[in-house]
């Protein structure tokens, strides 16, 4: 997985306005859904250079808005909103990489899986995925989790020895 490259602050969510169909920023649903995720090295560097290529196309095309703002967004579309995201980053990624279409929300059961089978703890999964509680996360991925009795058993047979 890599070593851990930094930290992602969560601090604002992206929402459609009920009043005229606009998107604009608001404060996190709940407390469990602000705070920090840590990210990896892998991450980080994704970021950087997504930031790279944001801020040449934005000198090519317009200026960046003088105040701090939004980071994730597309010169020609906007902030980086779920539709704009998955029609023209995500969708086109699937099939130039020759994957199947799967929903944007399956990542986060990948990433689960991913940890889980890496032996995560659990409950840094749960806090990696967001605001579920971590029965919720035990009992979504028990596939994963089966077998590691073993793992437990060997470690308390090492712990002994």
């Amino acid at each position: 997985m890599g070593e851990a490259g930094g930290t992602l602050s969560v601090r604002q969510q992206l929402t459609r306005s009920n009043e005229h169909g606009g998107l604009r920023f608001t404060e996190p649903k709940s407390e469990k859904s602000r705070g920090s995720v840590g990210l990896s090295r892998n991450a980080v560097d994704a970021l950087k250079r997504h930031k790279a290529a944001q801020t040449r196309r934005a000198a090519e095309a317009w200026i960046l808005m003088a105040r701090p703002g939004p980071r994730l967004r597309e010169p020609d579309r906007g902030p980086l909103g779920v539709g704009n995201l998955t029609n023209y980053s995500y969708r086109p990624l699937l099939e130039r990489a020759g994957l199947p279409e799967i929903r944007f929300h399956d990542l986060r059961h990948t990433c689960a899986t991913l940890l889980l089978t890496r032996n995560v703890n659990p409950n840094i999964v749960q806090e990696t995925l967001g605001p579920a509680n971590i029965s919720e996360t035990m009992d979504t991925y028990p596939h994963v989790l089966s077998g590691k009795g073993d793992t437990a058993a060997g470690a308390m047979d090492e712990a002994l020895s």
